[in-house]
């Protein structure tokens, strides 16, 4: 670096202080002017010479790599056209540019088209993907250079890549923002607004990542990755709301964004930091991740963890790997292959390729960042590592190796031996690394002072949302001002609608003020379900047979603002007011729980300028509820202007709409009005206006009847099942018999005037209103329901590091351990579920439902778990209910109940003491759960280490080889294997004090280093060898049944399996000196602790 850039460095160091200057700061000019000019000629030197010169003159892409004359990689062409973009910025500055600074705007414009073209002629696959996000549908990463043709087809390459369409999309806004026109057409808007809508499901959609390989073992599988959500959540707030016609834009060229999807987005990425994903703990990809040019979150504590995490395990001396165990590149890799087989990462260990491009985010990120500390650090770092190619021009390495003779030595003592630079990148014949030239210049224009932050980064993603300069417009945007848009002092508003007059009447009676759908008028009341129908008509292009957006549901924060559509103005009531196809809505008590949680929902995540407004909908059916007093109560303390510690404000409409975040919809505008129809709530009229009191209201009848199991009458002829089915009264009788009817004659089958399916929808109803949960359920099962919305609880669960497994105990289980679509959510559990138990088909479902709730609010009640297993969590509420000598069936009880008790079981711990459960109780519980101390899978491989027979357990044997070899101490396949292990424990408590045998081995051979097990470890004949001890020093006599054991306190127990333990490794020849195995040495503490949290 020369000492004019020195200087400069310094000088924009010390200015960077104030990031809140709206303007670029004028001081930047250099004193020097033609000092400058020359600067900026060098550096539009090195851009032709480097990056232009290799621009496809066609389709305007780039190659990765300059020798490649065919293939045209989509990444690397936006990270050159930012390159050349940045500089365009940097020349504007000056008054006589000779033409360059247009040649390089429309040189990234012609890129940004490119990709745009190479997308559209792939239109039909952005329309298959909204319905199915699978990898058979991703818009191509690779295209021929000349032709913009599909090069590598879907069996041949892993196209899907989310972080890529969210990168083309960030950029494209930031271009237009500096003022390129890039968007021509009203085609290319609607297939903008269609590339939006393929990046709003990147929270549960597996890719392949930045690095184009899904998960570590590169076999092919993919994987939920932090680094794609957060681009798609940066590319989400960067465009919703922008003009792509910029400043000459009409209504119907603005993007629009599901702020709910958004919302899904943020919360699973910074679930996910600082991980990768499952198989990765950390990974360079989320450097441009959380700084430049994505900066996807402005939690600091998140970004230090995540920025920290990954200096501390991936930073070299030549650069950055990409994550642990990368075989890219290496010497060993075998090219010819494009997966590994099983465990081969293994080879790759410590000898993984560090590349320098990541030394160039860092640099960006200190300017960023205001820390020219770090700027010099990997400015000196990647200054030893800079060639020179024939024309003088500095050039960076692709990346850096172990030779082939030092492989074996580097394994053994990391970081001892030189790296040498990769040919590709290093100039001559074997051509430059393009992305690598790109991310040099921009590093370059920066540190010298060229270009400031506020031109590289137009719409200030740098700066949190509430610091942004405020857009101007009619389109809501992440620009929440401080003032009313920070969590500590943002308001929600809430209006209360009543159904009816009477209704209101008898709400005013006790203080409560509403408004009916009348007096709202001109304000229409309405379904989210006509939004989506509004919604349909975004993004439509018959050209392109593109279809609009997809019929999703509005969430929690959609459904809070205002809308203007078609000259009228509608609040939506929120999806918890829905009278859905599930029971759950009939539930009074968990209706007043969720009002809570969608309150404080929405004062926690609201991001939107304007204040967030929530329609309260009261229905006639509500006040006949038991539990209506409830209701009123929650209703009076919002009057008082707080709900659980958040500020809320009732009010009338009309006087809430001025401080309301309000969307307008003007895109409608351009539909043909004739093709809308809008259903407003229906106010309901009554001729007798109303009750005084809840006294006169008509009560919800208590309805019970006598249990009986009809399942019996299934090998009878189907006459005999319809003479029963007349004589029976009973809801739930009459459910069963309908049931065997279902199965036997179809749903088709009539039977006095109605179809079987009839039948049974109208008991469903019945049992509905009189809160007669086993019937509702039952019915609920036979109709084959599903919970609204389940899937995207169950992509909750699975980022928090755990999994869900659905089924009936002693029958096949299904793991959910990747992201479904609500239809194969669906056919698992009406194929694995209900043909054992149909009544646990929808029980499963409520309580995947109320985990995926629990597990955002309350992470802490499911440390321990690792896999869900929905079926044995059923059977440790069912023993809790046993254990209050609680008579009524689990089945019977509501939705709230059941959601209480699954609270209860979960916090075990915290009230076992309290409620003196007996150790027999408290280790069913556990079992049930398999929650295992922090930990407890390190200590298993501990005890693996120290077993070269392995482990075996009610039959089951967990082999020390291969496990070892294939895996890390602290993957999370090996916890996964352990648990398997101990699923195959029928019997809880047994599985919970296997637990605890575990630990106490582990603690054994941690204390005792020269001990080994050279036979296989039998956990059974160890727990038999305890209890046989037991019974002789309690003089009782051994029987088969060991639950005296297992009744005893903890502090017993343990003193019991200690002994068969050491007696085990004592006897036989066990005992052998341990030396250390460098087989599984190596592995330990490579990753981070496992994700069982």
């Amino acid at each position: 670096m020369t000492a004019v850039e020195e200087r400069m460095l310094g000088s924009r160091m010390n200015r960077q202080g104030s990031v809140y200057d709206l303007e670029v700061d004028l001081s930047l000019k250099m004193a020097n002017y033609e000092a400058t000019v020359r600067q900026l000629d060098t550096y539009y030197g090195i851009v032709k010479r480097q990056l232009l010169l290799y621009q496809s003159p066609i389709t305007g892409l780039f190659p990765v790599l300059s020798t490649d004359e065919k293939v045209g990689s989509v990444r690397d062409s936006i990270y050159c056209a930012a390159a050349i973009w940045s500089l365009y910025q940097s020349y504007r500055r000056i008054d006589d540019d000779r033409g360059k600074s247009h040649e390089l705007g429309q040189s990234a414009v012609k890129c940004m088209r490119g990709i745009l073209e190479c997308w559209i002629k792939q239109s039909h696959r952005i329309e298959l993907f909204k319905k199915q996000q699978s990898s058979k549908y991703a818009l191509h990463c690779k295209f021929h250079l000349i032709t913009g043709d599909e090069v590598f087809s879907d069996d041949d390459y892993s196209h899907l890549q989310i972080d890529v369409v969210s990168l083309y999309l960030l950029f494209l806004v930031q271009m237009i923002t500096s003022g390129l026109q890039i968007i021509y057409t009203q085609d290319e808007v609607a297939f903008v607004q269609n590339l939006v809508y393929y990046v709003e499901r990147a929270y549960r959609t597996p890719d392949f990542g930045m690095w184009e390989r899904g998960s570590k073992y590169n076999n092919g599988t993919p994987e939920i990755h932090a680094s794609s959500i957060g681009m798609a959540k940066s590319a989400l707030e960067a465009i919703n709301g922008c003009n792509l016609f910029g400043d000459k834009g009409a209504s119907w060229s603005v993007i629009y964004v599901d702020i709910d999807a958004h919302n899904r987005n943020r919360s699973i990425f910074e679930t996910l930091l600082p991980r990768e994903s499952s198989s990765k703990g950390a990974d360079s990809s989320l450097i441009p991740t959380v700084s430049f040019p994505a900066f996807a979150t402005h939690e600091e504590v998140l970004y230090e963890e995540t920025k920290a995490n990954i200096i501390r395990r991936l930073k070299g001396s030549y650069g950055f790997r990409r994550f642990g165990r990368d075989g890219f590149k290496c010497k060993l890799e075998d090219d010819k292959r494009r997966f590994y087989n099983e465990g081969e990462i293994r080879e790759f260990e410590n000898i993984e390729c560090e590349w320098p491009l990541f030394y160039m985010f860092m640099i960006i990120d200190g300017v960023f960042k205001t820390l020219p500390d770090q700027v010099e650090e990997y400015q000196n770092l990647l200054k030893t590592e800079i060639k020179r190619d024939t024309n003088g021009d500095p050039v960076i390495p692709m990346y850096f190796y172990v030779p082939e003779g030092y492989i074996e030595l580097e394994k053994q003592e990391p970081g001892t031996h030189a790296r040498q630079p990769s040919a590709e990148g290093s100039g001559g014949s074997n051509g430059i690394y393009l992305w690598n030239q790109a991310m040099f210049v921009i590093a370059q224009l920066l540190t010298a002072g060229l270009l400031h932050i506020n031109e590289l980064d137009p719409i200030r993603r740098y700066l949190p949302s509430f610091n942004r300069p405020r857009k101007a417009g009619r389109y809501s945007a992440f620009q929440a001002k401080p003032t009313i848009g920070t969590a500590t002092d943002l308001v929600v508003q809430i209006v209360l609608i009543a159904e009816s007059m009477r209704l209101q009447a008898m709400m005013a009676t006790y203080g409560i003020q509403t408004q009916t759908p009348h007096e709202v008028d001109p304000v229409q009341i309405c379904s989210s379900h006509e939004l989506v129908k509004v919604y349909e008509h975004l993004g439509v292009n018959n050209k392109l047979k593109l279809k609009g957006r997809p019929l999703r549901p509005i969430g929690a924060l959609g459904t809070s603002k205002v809308y203007r559509v078609c000259g009228l103005t509608v609040l939506c009531y929120p999806l918890i007011f829905e009278v859905s196809e599930f029971y759950l809505y009939r539930d009074m008590a968990l209706l007043i729980d969720d009002i809570k949680t969608e309150l404080q929902f929405v004062g926690r995540y609201w991001r939107l300028s304007g204040r967030p407004t929530v329609c309260l909908l009261i229905r006639e059916e509500h006040m006949r509820d038991p539990q209506f007093t409830e209701m009123l109560d929650l209703l009076a303390m919002l009057k008082k202007g707080f709900c659980d510690g958040m500020k809320v404000r009732i009010g009338r409409l009309q006087n809430l709409i001025s401080s309301s975040c309000i969307e307008h919809l003007d895109f409608m505008n351009t539909v043909e009005t004739s093709e809308m129809v809008f259903e407003p709530f229906k106010q309901l009229e009554h001729d007798y206006i109303g009750y005084q009191s809840l006294t006169d209201v008509p009560r919800a009848v208590a309805y019970d009847e006598d249990r009986r199991n009809y399942q019996v009458l299934w090998n009878k002829p189907t006459w005999e099942i319809l003479d029963v089915l007349r004589s029976t009264e009973g809801l739930h009788g009459r459910a069963q018999l309908f049931g065997l009817l279902l199965k036997r004659e179809g749903p088709n089958y009539e039977f006095n005037g109605a179809t079987v399916e009839e039948h049974i929808t109208k008991l469903y109803q019945q049992a509905g209103s009189l809160l007669y949960w086993v019937t509702v359920r039952y019915c609920s099962s036979l109709l084959h329901h599903t919970v609204d919305s389940i899937s995207p609880f169950i992509t909750t669960v699975l980022v928090h590091g755990k999994q869900l497994t659905v089924g009936v105990i002693g029958q096949q289980e299904t793991v959910f351990d990747k992201p479904m679509t609500p239809a194969e959510i669906r056919q698992v559990i009406y194929s694995t579920i209900q043909p054992y138990d149909v009544i646990q088909a929808v029980l499963q479902q409520e309580v995947v439902l109320y985990c995926g709730r629990l597990i955002a609010t309350n992470p802490e009640m499911f440390k321990g778990i690792l896999k869900i297993r929905v079926g044995w969590v059923l059977e440790a509420m069912k023993l809790y209910l046993q254990m209050k000598s609680d008579s009524k069936p689990l089945e019977h009880h509501s939705p709230y109940e059941v959601r209480t008790l699954l609270q209860k079981v979960l916090t075990v711990r915290e009230w076992a003491a309290q409620e003196k459960l007996s150790p027999l109780q408290r280790r069913r519980l556990e079992g049930c759960l398999c929650r295992v101390p922090t930990n407890f899978y390190n200590q298993v491989w501990d005890v693996m280490t120290r077993t070269p027979q392995g482990i075996k357990v009610r039959g089951y044997h967990l082999p020390q080889q291969p496990t070892l070899s294939n895996m890390t101490r602290s993957q999370l396949n090996f916890a996964l294997l352990v648990e398997q292990m101990l699923n195959h424990i029928q019997q809880p408590e047994y599985r919970q004090i296997v637990v605890e045998l575990l630990c106490i081995v582990s603690t054994i051979l941690v204390r005792n280093p020269e001990l080994t097990f050279q036979k296989q470890l039998d956990l059974d004949h160890l727990m038999n060898e305890a209890y046989h001890m037991f019974c002789k020093d309690n003089k009782h006599e051994v029987t088969e049944d060991l639950m005296p054991f297992f009744s005893t306190q903890y502090s017993i127990t343990v003193g019991y399996l200690a002994r068969a333990a050491v007696n085990n490794v004592l006897q036989g020849g066990q005992l052998v000196t341990h030396s250390a195995n460098p087989e599984t040495e190596d592995d330990i503490g490579q990753d981070e602790p496992c994700r069982i949290s």
